[in-house]
């Protein structure tokens, strides 16, 4: 059986490698597809999370929290109570930004002193933390204006101090790049599985297949493993490109970021293998593809986050294993996720693999009925 899997690989690996056009698509899209995304992509923030630590509580801080909690850029405004929740709201992803407040915050209010407000954003999405810097920002604006007016005041009663975690220098491209390698390795691992029986009934060697001591399974089996390949190669050259030409820092696990990529790479080729089983041509597979790929990549967090979705679209997103590896990506990358985040970000995409590869096994016995 393993021997005769072992050829079938062989000959779609050599299928792939010795069509000129194959080589060019496995190589030139993703390579400019990442260097286009990386500079050119923006993304529009609403609905953000914050947290808030309050050592204060003063009179001047609990009106300045509630500007903020009644702002409509913050759907979700949680307070903390000690100062070690700040690195767990972050880690978490619980909040893009906390918001802190310091104990002497009213007293220099009091006594018309510069009162510092200290902001601490999530760097892994820059392009959101400095939109969330510019609204705090502004808030604080306000409040010194009201201030100001109400006291009688020559200088700004407080100040804004942002820092921003795992991406100091908020670059877009440091948020960026890490999420594409789970959009590219998607592209590009469905578009190869679902062309592979579907160049097959065009070639007019499936019935070969057919008639050959293959079973359907060792079939699949045989179609599915040259996609895993090439996806882990697809990914692999992208993270080369990221760290070394992109200068995207790479500070977690290497082996937690290929074992979240190995479990989505398998969800994606049973996608990619269903989808095959379902056309007859390649132009019906491609056009399958892109069918899933479109919605999958807008519902998994890549451009829009998902909470800022509306409540009905949000539970579809739990079926799409991007969303996933998208946290496990970033998360690696720039703030070296451990272990428990990684599988909790993990079990769901084997779930879906599972799905997903039985549907294909079972759909493409079906076919050869």
């Amino acid at each position: 059986m393993w021997q005769r899997i072992r050829f079938l690989i062989v000959k779609e690996l050599l299928a792939l490698w010795r069509d000129p056009r194959s080589r060019a698509i496995l190589i030139v899209p993703p390579v400019v597809q990442l260097i286009v995304f990386s500079f050119a992509m923006t993304q529009e923030v609403t609905s953000v999370r914050l947290a808030v630590l309050n050592e204060d509580l003063g009179r001047p801080s609990r009106e300045l929290v509630e500007r903020f909690a009644f702002a409509p850029y913050f759907s979700d405004v949680r307070a903390l109570k000690r100062d070690g929740e700040v690195r767990q709201a972050l880690d978490s992803a619980d909040a893009i930004a906390v918001l802190r407040i310091g104990e002497d915050f009213s007293r220099d209010i009091a006594a018309g002193k510069p009162a510092d407000v200290e902001l601490i954003l999530d760097g892994r999405r820059s392009n959101a933390a400095q939109i969330v810097e510019g609204y705090a920002t502004n808030i604080v604006a306000a409040y010194n204006a009201d201030l100001i007016a109400a006291g009688g005041l020559v200088h700004p009663p407080s100040v804004v101090v942002a820092r921003s975690w795992f991406n100091p220098n908020l670059t877009a491209r440091w948020g960026t790049v890490p999420g594409l390698i789970g959009t590219l390795t998607m592209l590009l691992g469905m578009v190869v599985t679902a062309l592979s029986v579907a160049r097959e009934r065009e070639l007019g060697t499936f019935e070969q297949l057919l008639v050959s001591p293959l079973r359907p399974i060792e079939i699949l089996i045989g179609k599915a493993v040259p996609a895993f390949i090439v996806g882990i190669g697809e990914a692999t050259l992208i993270l080369v490109i990221a760290v070394l030409a992109l200068g995207v820092p790479f500070v977690g696990s290497l082996a937690l970021l290929y074992a979240g990529l190995a479990v989505y790479i398998a969800a994606v080729i049973g996608v990619g293998l269903f989808i095959s089983s379902l056309v007859a041509t390649q132009q019906q597979a491609i056009l399958g593809a892109f069918t899933f790929f479109a919605p999958a990549l807008l519902l998994s967090g890549f451009f829009t986050p998902v909470e800022n979705m509306p409540r009905w679209l949000a539970p579809v997103t739990l079926g799409d294993p991007m969303r996933y590896f998208t946290v496990i990506s970033r998360g690696v990358f720039l703030k070296a996720m451990r272990l428990a985040e990684v599988a909790q970000n993990l079990w769901p995409m084997a779930v879906i693999a599972l799905v997903t590869l039985s549907a294909a096994t079972w759909l493409f016995g079906r076919r050869l009925e």
